[in-house]
């Protein structure tokens, strides 16, 4: 049996390619997708084939995420209830995506990944899998098939000789480009603040420098293209406002989360530039959007959360929202200004063509203002559903 493995070098993957070997005699084939995980892909190969891959494909596909998924994203706001800026949902469906033209080009008999069944990553590959592989492609689950856990994954390798970092051993992790995420140890209790131990991408605030940062964000049509004036390289502008930003302390998120298969999970992530760009597209949406257009785009942003959160990147629904969100994002064009400090972070200024302020209206003394007559007016009218409300039930208090 041939079978192609998303391969991520970690605790589970690297346990799976050594149980595929044992188990089903399977000729493995390891396909590693970099989507900006801050890992060594010689040495992520090297390992796959010490533990028996018969061939390991690395694939770059940094750009296409920033490009085709995060830019959606920034333009989406999409932070799933609030908090969570969707890194590792993002990714999942684009590494499904191409361990499928793997297994394709590979003529494979199945494909396999290191998903749980408690997580929601095993909805996000199966679905993926599933629209791009024919129903005779197998998809393997050996974590969730034989109910591993983390010790179990353990013993098996050090049985096998390899050594696990310890990093691996306290918490599990995942990182790409646009968030890190922290799970596990200490962190199971909800009620534990998370050790400095677990960060790498943010200082603690109490140690971020005396100064603040200060960032322009521009944008053009709701894609960031320019910080303090230079124009960036996708994927460098991503890892520039990582760096600099998690110098200063910002970017961390502690939370309780809605997973898609009924559980309540603490999630801690790292995610500066994907916090700072986000709440800077917000703040110029509220430039230069009318009132109603934020309402119904808010509804959208959520909807099309959720469907990336919970696997559905495949949706027809996630293509009808983005044309309305490319259409108003038509708009979003502009430069904000950011103020880093001590792992805040405040938004102090902004500018746009398409801006809705005017400084010559807004302005009390000598900007427009409407007569007594008209003010009145449109009081009564404005209140009038809830003054008529209010007098009517009240008979029958």
């Amino acid at each position: 049996m041939k079978v192609v493995l998303a391969y991520s070098g970690g605790l589970d993957t690297s346990t799976i390619l050594v149980l595929l070997k044992k188990m089903y005699n399977a000729d493995v084939i390891t396909v590693t997708v970099d989507v900006g995980q801050e890992d060594d892909m010689i040495n992520v190969e090297k390992r796959a084939y010490e533990l028996g891959s018969s061939l390991h494909y690395t694939i770059d596909a940094k750009r296409e995420f920033v490009e085709k998924y995060i830019f959606k994203a920034v333009k989406a706001n999409a932070l799933y209830e609030g908090e969570y800026p969707l890194g590792t949902a993002l990714a999942r469906p684009l590494i499904a995506e191409k361990v499928a033209e793997i297994a394709l080009k590979e003529k494979a008999d199945a494909v396999a990944h290191g998903c749980t069944g408690k997580g929601n990553d095993q909805v996000r590959f199966d679905i993926t899998l599933k629209h791009y592989l024919p129903e005779n492609i197998k998809i393997i689950a050996p974590v969730r098939e034989l109910r591993l856990t983390r010790e179990k994954s353990l013993k098996i390798l050090n049985e096998y000789g390899y050594n696990i970092p310890t990093s691996h051993k306290k918490y599990s992790i995942d990182e790409n480009l646009w968030s890190r995420s922290i799970e596990g140890g200490v962190l199971d209790d909800p009620f534990h603040e998370p050790p400095e131990e677990v960060f790498a991408w943010t200082v603690s605030p109490t140690q971020a420098p005396d100064q603040p940062l200060y960032l322009n964000i521009e944008f053009e049509e709701g894609v960031p293209v320019k910080i303090n004036g230079e124009k960036k390289d996708p994927v460098e502008m991503i890892r520039y406002l990582n760096h600099v930003v998690g110098l200063h302390g910002y970017g961390r998120i502690d939370m309780i989360e809605s997973r898609v298969v009924g559980l309540k999970s603490r999630e801690v992530y790292e995610a500066p530039a994907a916090l700072s760009l986000i709440k800077s597209h917000q703040d110029l949406e509220r430039m230069v959007l009318t009132p109603r257009e934020m309402r119904f785009k808010r509804l959208l942003d959520e909807m099309w959360s959720d469907l990336v959160y919970q696997g559905l990147w495949i949706d027809p629904l996630r293509e009808h929202i983005e044309k309305t969100i490319d259409s108003m994002n038509k708009y979003v064009t502009g430069v904000v200004k950011l103020k880093i400090f001590k792992g805040s972070l405040n938004i102090v200024g902004r500018e746009s063509i398409f801006s809705l302020y005017s400084k010559e209206i807004i302005d009390y003394n000598t900007g427009w203002y409407p007569s007594d007559e008209e003010a009145r007016g449109f009081i009564t009218i404005h209140g009038n559903y809830a003054l008529t409300a209010k007098k009517v039930r009240s008979r029958f208090h």
